[in-house]
């Protein structure tokens, strides 16, 4: 198999997956765990590589594409189904999320696409882009109540084309 096109770096569960060993992605996680959610059923979260996604194990420019659906949850019991499925933020949370969106642009090729997931549960999507210089190019709401926020991304071609000159 060549290398891996795109980074999932906070896969979970893979749930937004179509196919969840798709072999042109590699699949990250900073956790490893399987849980028995509350209706029974087993969720597990194997990642192809256990890491952080504040600070990445590859060289820049490296993926054409970059799937973030990091944590969105600052409160979560400690033993509940969300917390197991969807994991949480630390108290650093902004400093992690502003290094996180870093990584994943220093990981994306120019011209790359980072596709963005955010659910506006208990953090603003508003707060989440104030952390990051980077705009987004188009976004779509989704859910019963429109809180879950799918954005994408480009990395510009080179330095001055992100600042637009």
């Amino acid at each position: 198999m060549s290398a891996p096109l795109i980074l999932d770096p906070c896969c979970g569960g893979r749930m937004m997956w179509f196919d969840r060993q798709d072999q042109r992605a590699l699949f990250g996680d900073i956790r490893s765990e399987d849980h028995t959610l509350c209706d029974g059923r087993a969720f597990s979260i194997t990642p192809d590589l256990n890491m952080d996604f504040r600070a990445m194990p590859f060289p820049d420019d490296t993926f054409y594409a970059v799937s973030f659906d990091p944590p969105h949850l600052r409160r979560a019991g400690r033993d509940s189904w969300l917390r197991a499925k969807y994991g949480i933020l630390g108290d650093d949370w902004e400093h992690d999320l502003a290094q996180g969106l870093a990584e994943c642009f220093r990981v994306l090729r120019p011209g790359g696409l980072l596709i963005f997931k955010w659910a506006e549960v208990q953090i603003p999507v508003s707060q989440i882009l104030a952390l990051t210089d980077e705009k987004p190019l188009f976004g779509h709401k989704s859910g019963k109540r429109e809180k879950t926020h799918w954005l994408t991304f480009i990395k510009p071609l080179s330095e001055g084309a992100r600042h637009g000159e």
